[in-house]
C-alpha cells in the first residue's frame, strides 16, 4: 500500500474523494494542486498540510499564500509548479486527476520519477499514449488506472495469465442523460440537461463528454493503449445502471466482469492499496436490490462524436490528440452558452480535417496539433 501521495486536481470531484480515501487509509499528503478554488485549496492545506500546494495562476498562488501564511507549505503556481508537485521527494503515488492536456507534463514527469501513477487524466493517454506507455516501461512506473472501466478491466485482467487469450474488452457506458433520444431530440436539449448525468456525480467537462459519448470514445483510445489491443478489439455496451462497470471476453468464451456500486472511491483506493485489499466506506453492492441488469449497443448516428473517436483511434498520428483540444475547446464554449449541443460534434469533426496529420508524432508535434485543433474551433464560431 502507497503510504504518502500527491494529488494533481485536490479541489475537482476526483481530488475530493482522494482525500476521502487517504483519511480512510491514514495516508500522507505530500502535494496538491487546484485551479483557482483558493477558499477550498485554503481549507485542504489547513487540514492535511502538504509541503507544497500549487495553483493555476499566479494571482491564485498569492491569495493562497496570504491565506496560509501560518503554514510551512510552500505555494507555487502553473506547469513548473505541477510538475513540482507531480515529482516531490516524498510522495509514492501520484493522483492524476487534472482535466486536460495540462496534466500531460506533470504525468510524464512522475513517471521518469518512478511514481506510481493513479490515472485519472483521460486526455494523458488519449494523446500520447503511445509515448506514456514507453516511457512507464523505460522508468518502472507503475500505471493504475482510476476510470471506473478501466479499474474494472485492470482488475478483470489479474486472472488472465496471456493477454493472447483476450478477444475483445467491453467497456460499459451509462449512455447518459439523452439515452433512446434521436438527431432530432437531441438538437433541442438545454445545458442544464446535459448536466443531469443519471448516475455519476463529476465536474461539468466530464458530465458534457458522457451527455455526447465523447468521454466513452476517449476511453476506447485510453484502453488501447493501456491493454496494448487494436480497435477491432475495444468495443462499448451501453449500461445503464453502471453496476458492470466493464467486461472481458475471452478466446474461449468465457466473460469475466467486475461489478459495484457506481462510486469512484472504489477505484482510488485500489489505485492506493493494489496489490491489497482493504474494507472501503463505500456502501456494499446489494445484488437483490439492484433490479434488472441491461445491455444494449450505442447509436453512434444520434451520437456521432463516439463515431468520430473510433475514427481517430483508427486513424492514429496525431489525430487523437487533435480531436482532444478540439473537444476541450468546444465543451468550454457549450459550457459558456455560446454553441449548441450538436455544434460540439461539428466544430470538433471539423478541427481533425484542418490539422496536419503526423503519422509518429514527438511530444512537441502532438502539442502543436493540440494547440492547432483549439485555435480551429475558436477561429470556425468567429
Amino acid at each position: 500500500m502507497m503510504k504518502c501521495v500527491s494529488i494533481l486536481g485536490s479541489t475537482g470531484s476526483i481530488g475530493r474523494q482522494t482525500l476521502d480515501i487517504i483519511d480512510h487509509l491514514g495516508l500522507r499528503v505530500a502535494a496538491l494542486t487546484a485551479g483557482n478554488r483558493v477558499d477550498r485549496m485554503a481549507q485542504q492545506c489547513e487540514k492535511y498540510r502538504p509541503r507544497l500546494a500549487v495553483m493555476a495562476t499566479e494571482a491564485a498562488a498569492k491569495e493562497l499564500k496570504t491565506a496560509i501564511s501560518h503554514l510551512e507549505t510552500e505555494v507555487l503556481w502553473g506547469e513548473a509548479g505541477l510538475i513540482r508537485a507531480a515529482t516531490i521527494e516524498d510522495a509514492d503515488c501520484v493522483i492524476t486527476a487534472v482535466v486536460g492536456m495540462v496534466g500531460l507534463k506533470p504525468t510524464l514527469e512522475a513517471i521518469r520519477a518512478g511514481k506510481r501513477i493513479g490515472l485519472a487524466n483521460k486526455e494523458t493517454l488519449v494523446c500520447a499514449g503511445e509515448l506514456v506507455m514507453a516511457e512507464a516501461k523505460k522508468y518502472g512506473a507503475e500505471i493504475i488506472p482510476v476510470d471506473s472501466e478501466h479499474s474494472a478491466i485492470f482488475q478483470c485482467l489479474m486472472g488472465v495469465g496471456d493477454r493472447k487469450e483476450i478477444k475483445r474488452i467491453l467497456l460499459t457506458c451509462s449512455g447518459g442523460p439523452f439515452y433512446g433520444m434521436d438527431s432530432e431530440q437531441l438538437s433541442k436539449v438545454t445545458k442544464a440537461d446535459a448536466l443531469r448525468h443519471p448516475n455519476w456525480k463529476m465536474g461539468a467537462k466530464i458530465t458534457i463528454d458522457c451527455a455526447t459519448l465523447m468521454n466513452k470514445g476517449l476511453e476506447v483510445i485510453e484502453a488501447m493503449r493501456l491493454y496494448d489491443l487494436p480497435l477491432s478489439q475495444v468495443d462499448v455496451l451501453i449500461h445503464r445502471q453502471s453496476i458492470v462497470h466493464s467486461l472481458v471476453e475471452l478466446c474461449d468464451g468465457g466473460v469475466m466482469a467486475q461489478l459495484g456500486a457506481p462510486d469512484m472511491r472504489l477505484p482510488i483506493q485500489l489505485a492506493l492499496t493494489y496489490p491489497e485489499r482493504q474494507d472501503c466506506v463505500v456502501p456494499k453492492l446489494d445484488l437483490t436490490k439492484c433490479g434488472a441488469l441491461t445491455f444494449a449497443e450505442p447509436d453512434m448516428e444520434a451520437f456521432p462524436c463516439l463515431k468520430l473517436a473510433r475514427a481517430c483511434a483508427q486513424k492514429g498520428g496525431n489525430a487523437c490528440a487533435a480531436m482532444n483540444g478540439a473537444n476541450e475547446e468546444a465543451v468550454a464554449l457549450y459550457l459558456e452558452d455560446k454553441i449548441g449541443f450538436y455544434d460540439i460534434y461539428r466544430l470538433v469533426a471539423q478541427a481533425v480535417e484542418e490539422v496536419p496529420f503526423v503519422q509518429s508524432p514527438n511530444l512537441e508535434e502532438i502539442l502543436e496539433a493540440d494547440r492547432l485543433a483549439r485555435a480551429s474551433v475558436r477561429n470556425q464560431i468567429s
